[in-house]
């Protein structure tokens, strides 16, 4: 367990830096305090929900544990926790696998978190299953 909490933040520049060289970027959001219910919605514009497909990652056992012993419920650890998602970048649809394949390249693991769609006012994250 003290290993795991004490495991510094990862830093991402060097990767997001190759990974400009070869797609463009619509938005980053780092995921930190607010998960990634607050923080992906900051950087959507207006009329757009984030489609967040929960079963695409495999949440680290950490925030498992935090959850079951804090009795956390789970729209509070999506909440507050970032539950393994480190950083999402928005790119076209077009680009994603070279996205995917340029992030992995650089050391990152990466996969499709999800979408984004039209959405109504101000943007939202909605998560599927």
């Amino acid at each position: 367990l003290g290993e795991t909490l004490l495991t510094p933040t990862r830093i991402y520049v060097k990767s997001i830096l190759k990974l400009l060289e070869q797609v463009e970027i619509r938005a980053i959001a780092h995921i930190t305090g607010g998960g990634l219910t607050e923080n992906l919605p900051r950087v959507l514009p207006v009329n757009t929900r984030a489609i967040v497909d929960w079963a695409s990652w495999e949440r680290p056992a950490i925030f498992q544990w935090l959850q079951q012993q804090g009795g956390v419920a789970e729209t509070e650890m999506r909440r507050t926790f970032n539950c393994g998602v480190g950083i999402v970048v928005c790119v076209a649809a077009k680009a994603v696998e070279l996205a995917l394949s340029t992030l992995r390249e650089a050391g990152e693991t990466a996969w499709l978190l999800g979408y984004i769609a039209d959405g109504k006012g101000q943007p939202t994250v909605e998560f599927v299953p």
